[in-house]
């Protein structure tokens, strides 16, 4: 399994519509083949994290390439005070 952590900086007036509209997101980025989970992570002092999980690199590298996750991409843009700081990592044991 491939997991993609990444540490997200949301402005603070759009943390609500974030969280509303990544729920939404989830219901295009699960149709894609590979897809395991992806969720969005809060600290108790208001610090983001996504997780997403696919059954492989190449799979997530086939739906990172899409038209649907371009526009994705560029609506979460607008939530964030910067780009999103991810990490790559194979799962080597569960």
């Amino acid at each position: 399994m491939f997991v993609v952590v990444s540490d997200i900086k949301l402005k603070p007036e759009s943390v609500d519509d974030f969280k509303k509209w990544f729920s939404e997101a989830n219901q295009v980025v699960s149709k894609f083949d590979g897809f395991v989970s992806r969720r969005l992570l809060e600290t108790k002092d208001g610090q983001h994290r996504v997780l997403v999980e696919f059954e492989s690199l190449e799979k997530f590298g086939q739906m990172h390439q899409s038209p649907e996750h371009e526009e994705l991409h560029k609506k979460a843009s607008s939530f964030m005070q910067g780009p999103p700081s991810p990490k790559f990592y194979n799962v080597v044991s569960s």
